[in-house]
């Protein structure tokens, strides 16, 4: 059996994984990532690339790369209701299109001030992107068609048995951390004993139980369908619900819809799941299944525990949502980026190992919110039913369709245009957040308060030279100058010097920048979160502050001066 050695062993090869080899990658850190599929996904999977996850991939350098991919770029991505997708439309809410966006992007302003807006493209389509970006880090080695067959964890790391899913010689890999992106049914997650908790069986009209998921091909439908074009179709009636969503707005589709009692998962062969996708459309077209899957809807389950010693979890290991809102795969991809940095800096000895334990700390309650927000989604547009008189000819019918319209298109308007959701979690129970008098800004999915108090996202705003605020920041720290005192950027130059922390100092002249984050000088983190600002009065020492951030205290430092050693660091 091969023995080797590395930094990081990544178990899963979806969004969270493959982000984490990103994230690793740039910085140098040496990581395997394991995952027993011969490639990427195949199905689309998840529809919908928030406007968060797209800053990230905005930071990393290949957000443009992913925004061309998909459908085309003046297709719309609009959300429509109707009684079937041939007959009666309920209502509609029109968004823009991928080309749209990019306009729009520099003209929005309060809730929507961001360096990306959302980008509707399968999931299949990230992964690829995420893999080819991670497979050039010359760090970074994906071991796809393998899985892990056994795990142990030791007291300077962690081993790894794994074998190839085709035979062939095992490796032994003694890993200083390894991270479970392994999905809901994750091996590590088991391993190391940690249940979910929370609701795994809710019973609804719709997003409510067992799911049929059909990728497809039927170009026709575009020639059957008398509507204007849509990304997402919903059909709303007694007999058959379900969601139709283009992939590539040319004949490729994702169908969802929840069983019946009466309908056994066991026995939907083929042709039953036509029969299914026929009474949604409400007319028979040539259709080619092209790959078939069951899920369950209903779920808002989240891991008691992130992880134990040296092992962490994240993306489905760890949280399970229902898809509405759109926030698992998103929320998986932040799960990376905040791990990510933090475990390089624990390699790096710029960081005490305590700086993991702030990992749980900040995204377990992240998961709670998101799961509950994107159960609430599913309250409302699953525990709403079709009345009877809905597909009825006469007056009846009219009020009813129209009763209906009003309700579905009030609940589109809130479930997909989140930018609370998508941009308003914060870490304000975190240990390395510095404590600030300000109140936190309310949190509601439908309304994001951009605020500079330490524990959320940067507040963005477009500069008067057209850039992107988050465009000048580093990829590691930045210390954001809104003043005219530059003694204090020296002072945080050299205590990240220190202890060798890349630190860019960014000067900003702009008001609406000076407004928003309230200070004049704020620390950002790399995953662009606000770590600590200057109070008004206050004395700043620049070491503390820094050594809060990664896991110290305000009383200690991460570099103890008087022994010119790093304190507290793995070895």
């Amino acid at each position: 059996m091969r023995q080797e050695t590395t930094q990081v062993l990544v178990v899963g090869g979806g969004p969270c994984g493959l982000m984490l080899a990103n994230e690793l990658g740039r910085r140098g850190i040496n990581a395997i990532l394991i995952d027993q599929k011969v490639s990427t996904a195949f199905s689309p999977q998840a529809n919908a690339t928030q406007a968060r996850s797209m800053e990230h991939f905005r930071r990393l350098g290949f957000a443009d790369e992913i925004r061309a991919m998909g459908m085309p770029e003046d297709y719309p991505t609009d959300i429509a209701y109707f009684t079937r997708f041939t007959a009666h439309e309920l209502g509609r809410v029109s968004l823009p299109s991928a080309h749209d966006a990019q306009k729009l992007v520099k003209t929005m302003g309060g809730s929507w001030s961001a360096a990306e807006l959302p980008h509707r493209v399968g999931q299949k389509f990230v992964e690829a992107v995420l893999y080819r970006h991670a497979k050039v880090c010359p760090s970074i080695e994906l071991a796809f068609s393998s899985r892990v067959v056994a795990v142990e964890q030791t007291a300077d790391g962690v081993m790894a048995e794994i074998e190839p899913v085709d035979g062939g010689p095992k490796r032994q890999i003694h890993a200083q951390y390894l991270i479970g992106a392994d999905g809901p049914r994750s091996l590590v997650r088991r391993h190391l004993g940690i249940e979910y908790s929370g609701n795994s069986d809710v019973s609804r009209d719709f997003m409510g139980g067992r799911m049929l998921a059909l990728y497809l091909r039927s170009p026709m439908f575009y020639e059957v369908c008398p509507h204007a074009s849509s990304w997402m179709y919903c059909s709303f009636n007694a007999e058959r619900r379900a969601l139709l969503i283009a992939v590539d707005g040319k004949g490729e589709f994702v169908f969802h819809t929840q069983l019946r009692p009466d309908e056994d998962p066991n026995s939907v062969d083929d042709t039953k799941a036509l029969d299914m996708f026929r009474q949604a459309v409400g007319a028979t077209i040539p259709v080619e299944i092209l790959s078939r899957d069951f899920w369950i809807a209903g779920r808002a389950l989240v891991a008691n525990r992130f992880g134990s010693g040296r092992m962490f979890l994240g993306g489905d290991a760890v949280h399970l949502f229902t898809p509405t809102g759109g926030m698992g795969y998103n929320t998986a991809i932040e799960d990376a980026v905040n791990l990510g940095w933090k475990l390089s800096a624990v390699l790096k000895r710029q960081a005490p190992e305590a700086l993991l334990d702030s990992y749980e700390a900040e995204r377990r309650p992240v998961a709670l919110r998101n799961t509950g927000f994107a159960q609430a989604f599913a309250d409302s547009i699953g525990l709403y039913r079709p009345s009877p008189a809905l597909e009825a000819k006469g007056r009846a019918g009219e009020t009813s369709r129209r009763r209906a319209g009003e309700y579905l298109a009030n609940h589109a308007r809130a479930e997909f245009n989140i930018p609370g959701f998508t941009f308003g979690a914060r870490y304000d129970g975190s240990s390395i957040i510095a404590s600030d008098p300000a109140p936190s800004p309310p949190d509601t999915p439908t309304a994001y308060v951009p605020s500079g108090k330490p524990g959320g996202r940067a507040p963005h705003v477009w500069l008067p030279t057209g850039g992107s605020l988050f465009d000048r920041f580093g990829f590691e720290w930045t210390l954001l100058c809104l003043g005219d005192d530059q003694r204090q950027a020296s002072a945080f130059l050299a205590a990240a010097a220190e202890i060798g922390l890349d630190l860019k100092v960014v000067t900003v002249d702009d008001e609406e920048a000076r407004d928003l984050y309230e200070s004049d000088l704020a620390l950002i983190r790399p995953d662009q979160i606000v770590a600590w600002r200057h109070v008004a009065g206050s004395i700043v020492d620049p070491a503390k502050v820094i050594a809060h951030a990664l896991g110290g205290t305000m009383n200690g430092r991460a570099y103890d001066k008087t022994t010119n050693e790093k304190a507290a660091l793995p070895g």
